[in-house]
């Protein structure tokens, strides 16, 4: 038995050192071919790739950029390759990037909305084609129950708790990201649309050359201002009679160059400087429709109401109500409270800012 067992152990020793010997000299024989046909070829430099997607570069060789021309923050790279605007077409995750987008949407409309309106925003939404981008701005935080919409599945929904229009206009609206629109309507949820099409205001407001406009209002419906009182006999007015004593100057608001907040419409240009005038804290943007003619030049010839596109005031204080009860007060009156607020301050704000400009060019 020991015999046994110590031969079979003697003999597993020999194989084992045979095994081995052939596994060092199969190493040797791949080093050696490796040496040779690694002199075969000549030098490669290792620190200088060409690669499709890098280029060919090297650390010596990045050159040194500074485009103090370049938008803020992009001074470091070619100008070739900055994007400084961009818009909100969707895209595919897969395929030829270059057959993304069969149609490239004209303008863009905005609701800010909740979702106990959306009937209402439905009918809306019916009324702008498909060269329209749709975006809903959610102050319930409803976004996904939208989807029972079919044109819903391609809208742009942000959703952000108890926000107004203004808000989010500051924040997801920038000029450089809806560069692609050519006009940009920024709606309250309450419109009624039944007098509207989208694609003829449009035409109208090319046609007169506005550069800020809005629909006109039915006068019997949530009325505050004259100017924006529809007339049953023009295509487009640009100038009312307010009451005795609100307008000194007749190219001035609110008898001239003017147009409220709930349904505003913006030309590209126009909107850049709109949107560099709304304040970042100033959320319901009570007197920016006092100071709009400033982005437009003659502004009495270029702000306007589109009479023969008209919409209907419903007023539903649907934001007010989703505030808090204060000192006794229902949501919606909290909520006036402040608009009046806000209005005293841009108002003394943008006193103080040309006061401060006229001082320092005159110096």
């Amino acid at each position: 038995m020991n015999i046994k067992m110590g031969s079979i152990h003697r003999s597993g020793l020999s194989r084992k050192a045979s095994d081995n010997s052939r596994i060092i000299l199969t190493i040797v024989l791949a080093a050696l071919f490796g040496f040779f046909i690694g002199i075969s070829f000549p030098p490669v430099s290792l620190t200088k790739i060409h690669t499709p997607l890098l280029g060919a570069f090297s650390g010596s060789d990045v050159p040194k950029i500074y485009v103090p021309t370049n938008p803020r923050g992009a001074e470091l790279l070619p100008p070739g390759i900055v994007v400084p605007e961009s818009d909100f077409y969707l895209h595919k995750l897969f395929g030829d990037p270059s057959e993304d987008l069969q149609k490239k949407p004209k303008y863009l409309v905005t609701f800010t909305v909740g979702y106990d309106q959306r009937d209402n925003i439905n009918a809306a939404i019916k009324k702008f084609s498909d060269d329209f981008t749709i975006m809903l701005f959610h102050y319930d935080g409803r976004a996904s129950e939208w989807d029972q919409f079919e044109w819903s599945r391609s809208a742009i929904h942000v959703s952000v708790r108890r926000q107004t229009k203004w808000w989010y206009a500051k924040r997801f609206l920038h000029p450089d990201i809806v560069s692609a629109y050519e006009y940009i309507f920024i709606w309250d949820e309450d419109l009624g649309v039944d007098h509207f099409n989208a694609e003829k205001y449009v035409h109208l407001v090319k046609k007169h050359g506005l550069e800020i406009s809005q629909p006109g209002l039915e006068p019997n419906h949530g009325l505050t201002w004259e100017m924006t009182k529809r007339r049953g006999d023009s295509e487009v007015h640009k100038n009312t009679e307010e009451k005795p004593g609100w307008c000194a100057d007749p190219n001035l608001p609110p008898c001239a160059a003017f147009v409220e907040i709930m349904a505003p419409v913006f030309s590209q240009e126009a909107w850049r400087c709109v949107w560099h005038m709304i304040q970042n804290d100033l959320v319901h943007g009570w007197g920016l429709d006092f100071a709009l003619r400033r982005c437009a030049e003659p502004a009495h010839e270029k702000i306007g109401v589109v009479d023969s596109q008209w919409i209907v005031h419903q007023v539903i204080p649907s934001l007010g109500n989703q505030g808090q009860s204060e000192n006794g007060k229902a949501p919606w009156q909290g909520v006036r409270d402040r608009c009046r607020k806000e209005w005293g301050i841009f108002q003394v704000r943008l006193a103080n800012a040309d006061k401060a400009y006229l001082s320092e060019i005159t110096e």
